[in-house]
């Protein structure tokens, strides 16, 4: 049997939520699952075309190892509306207080003596950030997480897509300019990337641009899993590669053929690879759930 309850923790003005998903009894480790950037509900969907379910099969998928797993709405958004008036007003530095705020809240109520911290893709940079100030995390798990500062990823990831290149020279000054903590100006940006750039978020893109993933983990102590799909089109294998360079103790995990959002592709082309985004019914990729259960169920959670 499964119990699946809601949970909540204070945020700033109003209560943040999630789901705890966990056996019906029995003392069982506790996984707290990030999610990635912009709208991305607790279950891993969003507008635009996202709806891959993928924190909710992930949840579904250790509850049948055993493990137990609190996935969230991040401050603003869904079921956490009410925790602060506007979503964009926010700093990846909030998201982690919210993190450590949700680990107190899940050893409250589980009585979990630590609490397995897994960020996906944007939430992997959240996780290391409240490791920094979060003693009762028992380690971290970053999937698809990139292993350079975002200034970088988006760079990468601009120049990657062939449609993009009439916006280089633009997306460029743009990342420059907030790299520098300068805002821009809606009307200096090409109406087609104002969806990454709207003045709404550069605050918050001021406040992640610049952070090192690989050297927070470098600092880091405790147990990690680095799980990175070979089919991911938005985060290497050599970002995963930095990051295991710079805690050279940690696991890394290559899942043949996943794609950024944990689903199988078998495929060269961009258009299968997007496709999988919009399926709810397609399952993770296989060894995705094996190799997070089995590094839960086999660390310590002393320091290294």
């Amino acid at each position: 049997m499964k119990a699946q309850t809601e949970i909540e923790t204070p945020g700033p003005a109003g209560p943040l939520r999630g789901t705890l998903l966990s056996p019906a009894a029995g003392d069982v480790p506790v996984v707290l699952i990030v999610p990635g950037s912009g709208p991305t509900d607790r279950n891993g969907n969003g507008p635009n075309g996202l709806h891959a379910a993928t924190y909710r099969l992930l949840a579904n998928g250790l509850l049948e190892k055993g493990i137990a797993s609190v996935r969230i709405d991040k401050r603003g958004m869904y079921g956490s509306a009410s925790a602060i008036p506007d979503a964009d007003d926010v700093t990846i530095n909030d998201y982690a207080t919210d993190v450590h705020a949700w680990v107190t809240a899940i050893q409250a109520r589980t009585g979990a003596s630590c609490v397995w911290v897994l960020g996906h893709s944007e939430g992997g940079l959240v996780a290391l950030l409240a490791a920094q100030q979060t003693a009762n995390i028992c380690g971290l798990i970053l999937v698809s997480t990139a292993g350079y500062p975002l200034e970088q990823v988006l760079r990468q990831q601009l120049r990657a897509n062939p449609a993009n290149a009439p916006l280089l020279g633009n997306a460029t000054s743009i990342i420059e300019s907030l790299s520098a903590g300068t805002r821009v100006d809606a009307d200096s940006i090409d109406p087609a990337l104002m969806p990454l750039f709207r003045p709404q978020v550069q605050r918050f893109l001021m406040s992640e641009l610049t952070v090192d993933p690989a050297a927070l983990l470098a600092r880091y102590t405790k147990p990690v899993l680095i799980v990175q799909g070979s089919r991911d089109i938005q985060v290497s294998v050599q970002d995963a590669q930095r990051l295991k360079h710079a805690d050279p103790r940690a696991e890394l995990s290559l899942v043949p053929n996943a794609n950024h959002v944990l689903k199988a592709v078998h495929t060269q082309p961009r258009s299968e690879n997007l496709a999988a985004y919009s399926d709810p019914g397609l399952p993770l990729a296989d060894g995705v759930v094996e190799a997070i259960s089995a590094f839960v169920q086999t660390s310590t959670t002393c320091p290294r």
